[in-house]
């Protein structure tokens, strides 16, 4: 048996193994399966590692994109600029770090993204918010992080974001869990009245399709977007890691 899974918590509802029971189910890969691992502490990796040896890769998610770092026995250089990791490949009894998530975003931002798209707000500073600061610098898109916490120069508070800094950023991307089922009434606290048909908001939540915090957008005129295909990208580079043999 070939066994993948995902750590993180909680993991009710998450995509990754609905997904690949699917993809297993439609490819006809019948000794393969993935199996979620909700762990409350990004210690309890180590007893999953040993209690499953047939372990060939883990998925991560929030809250150990970053946690999991120390655990790793090697990293890409990617990780190690963005200081977070979404993938692992299990290789010769050692754990290899990856991060798809700047992958995945890439490939579904850059969609509907237009020439005076030029300057964005970041949501968040969390393990996603890594990958989409990494893709935006790839990009040569100016961005600010927004945070309740001011964490450095590049970071201001909700309480700031003002009408200003709408008209100045025309993109707006959530990094939050916030919204995601079944809090489905929560959003993040800007200034939605601000917001223009010039914008583009993102949301890396995709379940529900459309959050609040996008409704709210759209009644704005804004270009919307949620991040399922962002998954379904990362996913797809998750596989190719996991069944390449090379590092």
């Amino acid at each position: 048996m070939k066994l993948y899974g995902l750590i993180g918590f909680p993991l009710a509802h998450s995509f990754s193994k609905k997904y690949f029971d699917e993809k297993f189910k439609q490819e006809n890969l019948l000794n393969y399966v993935f199996t979620n691992f909700e762990i409350a502490s990004i210690q309890q990796l180590t007893t999953i590692l040993q209690q499953h040896q047939s372990l060939q890769g883990l998925a991560v998610t929030i809250p150990y994109k970053q946690q999991v770092i120390s655990f790793l026995d090697n990293a890409t250089e990617e990780v190690k600029l963005m200081n977070a990791c979404n993938c692992i490949k299990i290789y010769n009894n050692q754990l290899i770090g990856y991060n798809t998530d700047s992958i995945g975003f890439e490939k579904s931002f850059t969609t509907l993204l237009q020439p005076h798209h030029t300057k964005a707000l970041i949501l968040g500073t969390g393990g996603a918010a890594k990958a989409v600061q990494y893709v935006l610098k790839k990009l040569n898109i100016a961005y600010l992080n927004i945070s309740r916490n001011i964490i450095n120069n590049d970071t201001i508070s909700y309480q700031q974001l003002n009408k200003s800094y709408l008209t100045d950023y025309s993109i707006i991307i959530n990094t939050t869990p916030l919204g995601t089922y079944p809090n489905v009434n929560e959003c993040v606290p800007i200034p939605y009245q601000f917001i223009t048909s010039q914008h583009y908001v993102y949301d890396l939540v995709y379940n529900p399709s459309i959050t609040k915090f996008l409704k709210l957008a759209q009644q704005q005129n804004a270009i919307i977007k949620n991040g399922y295909d962002m998954l379904i990208f990362q996913a797809e580079e998750n596989w190719k890691i996991w069944n390449t043999d090379e590092l």
